[in-house]
């Protein structure tokens, strides 16, 4: 049977939020990016965040992304599935340099009017997203194999690279259920 609720974890930059749009297309679900729930005007946290994410998952399809303390716990319990796009680091902060400045230069706007900050703020921000991808990167890994203890009767897939995630998608998770 195919998944109807996932969670896609993954380093800050990893690709993520792009995977889970992919999956929700494949298993023909919503997807519902988590940033532009947490992301208020000025980068202000969302003070509903948790009870939308509660509302969102509480339906019986979806695909998110896992991440945000506050609510990872409730996206793990409700899920049916976590894919890990576990990239090596390289990989993730060539990605989110490039992203970050791609963004910041071409003044994309992002949740809620929300733009990237002056790229200098790398400087002087201690949770500038490209230093957040550093400082973070190994927690998830650690976060992910406590799944196995907190909530055991998860499944999770493990892709080690954008081509095996490809790979994944075009074969077990496009025949799930068929046989």
């Amino acid at each position: 049977m195919k998944p109807r609720r996932v969670v896609v974890a993954g380093a800050s930059g990893a690709g993520k939020t792009t995977l889970a749009a992919r999956l929700a297309v494949d298993l023909g679900v919503p997807h519902v990016e988590l940033d532009a729930l947490h992301h208020g005007p000025g980068w202000v946290p969302r003070p509903s965040f948790a009870a939308d994410v509660d509302a969102v998952t509480a339906g019986p399809a979806w695909v998110t992304e896992w991440q945000y303390g506050p609510v990872r716990d409730v996206l793990a319990a409700r899920a049916d599935l976590l894919v890990w796009l576990d990239l090596p680091r390289a990989v993730v902060m060539r990605q989110v340099v490039r992203r970050t400045v791609r963004r910041r230069l071409r003044r994309e706007v992002l949740w809620n009017g929300n733009v990237e900050p002056p790229l200098r703020t790398f400087f002087t921000d201690e949770e500038h997203i490209v230093r957040w991808a550093w400082s973070s990167y190994a927690r998830l890994g650690e976060r992910v194999e406590a799944l196995a203890t907190t909530v055991p009767a998860l499944p999770v897939v493990r892709l080690r690279s954008h081509a095996e995630a490809e790979a994944w998608r075009r074969g077990p998770l496009a025949t799930a259920g068929t046989g």
